[in-house]
Order: structure tokens, then sequence, then C-alpha cells
């Protein structure tokens, strides 16, 4: 039997994260090739992988981040299967060091197939399966690009929020956070009227409807107090135009102007589940 050493278990621990023990019996029946051993730990996460596939990957990090300049964000949920696994430090770690590369693509598909570490990132999560011992993916890849960009994570990583805003003014950060966290707690279903899909305002204008009729209002008056009632889940409903969390007296995109002639671009939510 081929003697490893300490430092070449460590070594192969370092790059994988498997246990100390899994990494010197791979060494050992890799008589000590070192890219060997990496595969062997590959292909037992690939037999797990596979063991688990219809497992659901519901719990995990949600994890946001911006680039240096503040011109994009990106949101990745890393899932894997228990809160356990979700808390733990080095998986925590890992859904960062996977943002902080998401940062340079553009979406999910470009981003599993991107090098990590001498491995793409789908296999990555692969190895890190039969490491785990549960099923991992990356449940959501969003990206926002704006003149600056901020971003929030909610205690637990549990969700994570990036917004964009049309201008770098003064108080951008501060402003961009707080309109984070905002998403972060309200979620809103899109960033103005404009982005709530047809489908959506038509079923709320009958679901009103019905309320009024139950209600015994007249039919020709349904119409236009319907449209009221459209307002207000705009109103509830949509980033800018929601009461503003720190200060109910203004929306949003009035808070947002106190900054100077700046605007919500965009935002997107990740969130476990």
């Amino acid at each position: 039997m081929v003697k490893v050493t300490a430092a070449e278990v460590n070594k192969l621990r370092k790059t994988t994260g498997a246990g100390m023990m899994d990494c010197k019996k791979a060494l050992v029946e890799a008589e000590g090739d070192f890219d060997k051993a990496i595969e062997i730990l590959r292909k037992k996460g690939q037999k797990v992988a596979a063991k688990r596939a219809d497992r659901e990957s519901t719990e995990g990090a949600a994890i946001a981040k911006v680039n240096t300049d503040s011109t994009k964000g990106v949101a990745i949920v890393l899932g894997c299967e228990t809160d356990f696994v979700g808390k733990n430090e080095s998986f925590v770690s890992l859904a960062n060091e996977l943002a902080e590369l998401a940062l340079n693509y553009a979406n999910k598909e470009e981003f599993l197939a991107a090098d990590f570490n001498g491995s793409t990132v789908a296999d990555k999560l692969i190895e890190q399966t039969g490491v785990i011992g549960e099923k991992l993916d990356i449940n959501a890849f969003e990206v926002v690009e704006a003149p600056f960009v901020g971003s929030y994570i909610h205690a637990g990583n549990k969700i994570a929020t990036i917004v964009g805003l049309s201008s770098n003014n003064e108080g951008a950060d501060v402003v961009a956070k707080d309109v984070a966290m905002q998403a972060a707690a309200m979620n809103p279903i899109a960033l103005d009227e404009k982005g709530v899909d047809a489908s959506i305002i038509e079923k709320e204008i009958e679901i009103a409807k019905d309320q009024l009729r139950a209600e015994g209002k007249p039919e020709a008056m349904l119409d236009n107090i319907a449209k009221g009632k459209i307002s207000r889940f705009f109103k509830d409903n949509t980033l800018v135009n929601q009461a503003f969390i720190k200060d109910s007296k203004q929306s949003v995109s009035e808070y947002v102007k106190t900054i100077g002639d700046v605007s919500v671009t965009g935002f997107k939510r990740v969130a476990l589940g």
C-alpha cells in the first residue's frame, strides 16, 4: 500500500473540501497521484448526486455581491437539503466564493460552465455533494447592471437582494441598501406598474369586481371602483410605489429622489425555498 503524507492529505482536503479520511483513502487508491485522487472524489460525488437527484434543495445560502465599481450586482442561492448544512461555515464560505465568481457571468448556464479551481462550477457542486452528502444546486442566479448597484443580505442568508439606481449620486450607497432592504422585506412583484403581468392585473380586477358585487354595488360602477382598487394594488405590490419602510409618509421613489434626480432602474430578489 502506498504511504501518503499528512501534507499531501491536507493539500487535497484544502483543494476539495473533503474530509481527512476521505482524502487519505482517495490518495491511497490513486497510489499518490494527486489529480487521480481528485477524480476519485468527484466520482464519489457523482454517485451520491445520482442517489439524491430527486431530493429538494430548499435550504442553503442566499448571497448578493457587487463588483468593485458598483455597476453590477449578482444574487445567487446555493441550495442544499438541510438547514444544518446551510448554516455551516464552510458551506457559506463556498456560497460566497461562488457568488464572487458569478459576477463575471451573465446567466446561470455560463456560470455553471465556468472554471472554478480547475473544474467547472457544475462539477464542483457534484464533488461537494459527495463531500457533504446532500444535493447541492444553484437554485437562483440574478443579475442587475446600472450606474450604481447596491445589495442587501438578510440575517441568516435567507434572502438576498440587488438594486440598481440611475445615477451614482452622493448617498447612493445608503439609498441603494435601503431600497434593497425594502425589496427583501416587502417582496414586491415588480419594479412598477409597467412590470406587472397583464394576466395578474386582469385577475385582480375580476377579484375586485366580485367583491364589489358581493357588497351590492351597481354593475355600472364596478369598473371605476375596480380601477381604484388596482391603484392600491400597485402601491402595495410594486417597489417604487410602496410606502418606504423607514418613513411611510413617502414612497420608495420619493425617498430615492432625496439624493437628486435618481430613480430605481431594477431589482432582483432571491430567497430560500
